[in-house]
C-alpha cells in the first residue's frame, strides 16, 4: 500500500515522523510491562515501611495517586519510545538489533532517569540508589526492568515498522 504525499511534506518528513510515531507507540507497549513490573515491585520508605514503585513514581509529580504514577509512567514511555525511534530507528532493523540496541537505550534511561532524575526529583543526590544499602535492590530491580523495557521497545519497534506503509519502512 503506497501512502500518497501531500506537497508540502518531503518524504525524509513522512519517515522521519512515522519512526518516532513507531517508536512511542512501542515505547507504550513496553512501558505498560515496565509499569506492571514496577506495581508488583516495592521500595522503602524513610519511615521505615514500604511503597510500591508506582506509587513512588507518583511522588515524581507531587501526587499520592497511583492512577497519575499510571499516566506519568506511560507518558515518559512514549516520549523515550520515541526518542528512541528518531535516534535508533535506523539502527533497528532486525528484531536482534532491535532487541539489542533497546537494552543498551534501556541501560542509559536507567543512568539517566533512574540513577539521577528521579532522585534528583524526590529530593535525594544523584547516583543515591546506589549509595543507600536499602534502596541497592531496588535499583538493581529498576536496572531489569529498564533492561526488560528497552528490549521489548526494540522488538516492538522492528515489529510495527515492519507493519507500516512502503513509505515508512524505506528509510
Amino acid at each position: 500500500m503506497e501512502v500518497e504525499l501531500r506537497a508540502y511534506e518531503s518524504k525524509e518528513e513522512i519517515i522521519m515522523r512515522s519512526k518516532i510515531t513507531i517508536g512511542a507507540l512501542a515505547g507504550l507497549i513496553a512501558g505498560l510491562v515496565f509499569g506492571l513490573m514496577m506495581q508488583m515491585m516495592s521500595a522503602p520508605t524513610p519511615e521505615g515501611g514500604e511503597m510500591p514503585m508506582m506509587a513512588m513514581v507518583a511522588k515524581v509529580v507531587r501526587s499520592e495517586s497511583m492512577f497519575a504514577g499510571w499516566l506519568y509512567h506511560l507518558f515518559n514511555s512514549a516520549v523515550i519510545g520515541g526518542i528512541f525511534g528518531w535516534l535508533l530507528g535506523d539502527k533497528a532493523h532486525s528484531y536482534g538489533a532491535g532487541t539489542k540496541w533497546g537494552a543498551l537505550y534501556g541501560a542509559a534511561w536507567w543512568i539517566l532517569g533512574g540513577l539521577i532524575l528521579m532522585p534528583l526529583l524526590l529530593g535525594m543526590a544523584p547516583f543515591a540508589p546506589l549509595m543507600m544499602a536499602p534502596m541497592r535492590m531496588v535499583a538493581m530491580g529498576s536496572l531489569v526492568g529498564h533492561l526488560i523495557y528497552g528490549m521489548i521497545l526494540g522488538a516492538g519497534y522492528v515489529m510495527l515498522r515492519r507493519e507500516a506503509p512502503a513509505v515508512v519502512r524505506e528509510a
